[in-house]
């Protein structure tokens, strides 16, 4: 009987044995499966910083952006209401210089007693208009420089608009 009771305590040792080997493994790969968890759960705070940091930035950029836009388009708006002013004042200053020396071309100055009117006065005054076109082609260069600016800013509004869209959609978290 003792020899039967040695077999079964042999065996039950060796079993034992056995089972803390594998609890002992156990234990090693759970500690190393929580190692490398609190790895990772230290890198993905990291990187959740990073990114919130990130998306910080990019808030400030566009709220920046955003500004900046604004007082853009304030001043191409008010340039395009300007240059359509001056083109409309230029257009008006044209109109009055015109009539003007349509009626100067049929009067001759001083007519009025003068028995014979000096060599000078023999033809009507048209002013300088044919001398590199004159105050009239002056203001129709200008006129066309106002139109010009208007349109440019017209367009450079719209490509800045369009620009400031697609950096507010590709920004949007």
């Amino acid at each position: 009987e003792e020899a039967e009771h040695k077999g079964w305590c042999d065996t039950e040792l060796s079993t034992n044995e056995q089972t803390r080997k594998e609890k002992t493994e156990a234990v090693e790969t759970l500690h190393a499966e929580i190692d490398q968890l609190e790895a990772s759960i230290a890198k993905l705070t990291e990187d959740i910083s990073e990114l919130t940091k990130a998306v910080a930035e990019l808030d400030a950029a566009m709220s920046e952006a955003t500004t900046l836009r604004l007082d853009e388009k304030a001043k191409n708006e008010q340039t395009i209401k300007d240059a359509g002013e001056a083109q409309t004042a230029v257009a008006q200053a044209l109109t009055v210089l015109k009539e003007f020396y349509a009626k100067a071309g049929e009067a001759t100055a001083f007519m009025q007693q003068q028995p014979a009117a000096p060599e000078i006065f023999d033809a009507p005054y048209k002013g300088m208009q044919s001398e590199n076109g004159g105050v009239i082609g002056m203001l129709e260069v200008i006129e066309s420089d106002f139109a010009r600016l208007e349109a440019d800013t017209t367009a450079g509004e719209a490509t800045a608009q369009k620009e400031y869209d697609n950096f507010m959609t590709d920004s949007k978290v």
